[in-house]
């Protein structure tokens, strides 16, 4: 039997075949081939073109005229024999329709039916093309589970397994959305010890989602050190983009969006601490933090001395949850306000700019105040002098002056506090 043969044969049984009733789900079912060949058949039912060609399936393809029942040369081939919809153009312009048909595992003709292409026909979207191997980082909802997208959904719905900073906590949106992925628990205390079995299911072929407790992984969070190693080792890591206690603070907090840094969770020790934040008020741009609850009153004295009480700041808690709040003062009126009050929740902490055209002079009094904290962390007279002449409006040379009138030239444990 020629081809030409097969495709009349296949326009007569797709012309008898629209009577017959789909399944009501739509979905492939099994029954008893006729011919004998195989002891099983597979039939798949459509409601449209553009169901069928948005699928992958095992399929074969053939061209109307077409001499042979292989791919005709011209004819763009399918990777691992997953088909979804082809065509021949000819200068820009269709040249022919293709017929897609599906066979069984014993090349018995079961089910077929023609395609028509048009030229202007969008291409199926990459969101329904199989995942490729790689890490991806997930970001999941800082607050709200319906601000998860949908692309994160399908991800952790594909992938081989989910990487997860707590999987207590990340059960909850997974059973949320009925997500069956296997979690495995990834964190700051155990990234030594996974790394190497995660990279071997990697060079496998598997797909890894990276997800955090809330947000996007990597920032602040665990899974910079795995997307470095990933990098170095040539394997992709994709980023699945969504909710952000960075953007959606900024976006709303009244300060300038045109430029921004963020700092994220200052160091736990005090003189790398107090070395940031002296950096950081000199910085003509909005300064971005991450608070814990716990430490909003230190933080604020803290970063008064070095940004001065008047500077303009936002307090961002609970971004998207029911008891959302965005308090907006000075730093100065922070520390009375919250004094006597400890909020609950993560605490994304917003300041503005130094300001370009007015120079703040600080007093002789914190001049010396800073000094001192300085030496008594560890810093010699002269890198002390050094960080604060970068820090402020003062000249260098004065700053010096009131050291050595302070201090004289001492080593840092002859410094009190």
């Amino acid at each position: 039997m020629t081809v030409s043969s097969i495709c009349i044969s296949i326009l007569s049984m797709l012309s008898s075949s629209t009577s017959k009733q789909r399944p009501a789900d739509n979905d492939r079912y099994v029954k008893n081939c006729r011919n004998g060949r195989s002891p099983k058949e597979t039939r798949w039912w459509f409601h449209d073109d553009t169901e069928l060609t948005s699928t992958n399936y095992n399929i074969a393809c053939i061209s109307i005229g077409a001499k042979s029942r292989s791919y005709e040369a011209g004819w763009q081939c399918p990777v691992g024999g997953l088909v979804r919809c082809w065509r021949r153009t000819t200068g820009g312009k269709l040249k022919e329709e293709k017929k897609i048909c599906m066979f069984s595992a014993g090349n018995s003709l079961v089910e077929s039916r023609a395609v028509s292409v048009e030229p202007s026909s969008p291409s199926p979207s990459p969101s329904l093309a199989s995942l490729r191997s790689g890490l991806y980082l997930v970001s999941t909802p800082i607050g709200n589970l319906e601000d998860i997208t949908l692309r994160a959904l399908r991800v952790l719905r594909t992938a081989d397994v989910i990487l997860s900073e707590d999987t207590r906590h990340s059960g909850k949106l997974l059973h949320h959305y009925n997500i069956k992925t296997p979690l495995l628990s990834y964190h700051k205390f155990n990234e030594s010890q996974r790394e190497k079995a995660i990279l071997k299911r990697l060079y496998e072929g598997d797909v890894v989602a990276l997800i955090s407790d809330a947000g996007t992984p990597a920032i602040s969070d665990p899974g910079m050190e795995l997307a470095k190693l990933c990098v170095n080792e040539n394997i992709p890591v994709i980023p699945i983009p969504g909710p952000s206690a960075v953007v959606a603070a900024l976006s709303a907090s009244g300060l300038s969006t045109e430029e921004f840094t963020f700092v994220g969770f200052l160091p736990k020790h005090a003189g790398s601490r107090k070395d940031r934040l002296m950096v950081s008020s000199n910085g003509s741009v909005t300064q971005i933090f991450y608070v814990p609850p716990h430490k909003l009153n230190q933080f604020l004295e803290e970063t008064s001395v070095y940004f001065g009480d008047s500077r303009r700041c936002v307090i961002a808690r609970e971004i998207t949850k029911l008891h959302e709040e965005f308090w907006r003062g000075t730093l100065g009126e922070a520390k009375e306000v919250f004094l006597s009050q400890q909020p609950k929740g993560e605490i994304t902490l917003l300041i503005e700019g130094k300001p370009k055209s007015v120079a703040e002079t600080p007093s002789e009094e914190q001049l010396e105040h800073v000094l001192r904290e300085l030496i008594h962390n560890g810093h010699s007279l002269s890198m002390a002098v050094k960080l604060v002449a970068e820090g402020t409006s003062v000249k260098r040379k004065s700053i010096y002056a009131l050291a050595l009138r302070k201090f004289g030239k001492v080593e840092s444990h002859d410094v009190s506090s």
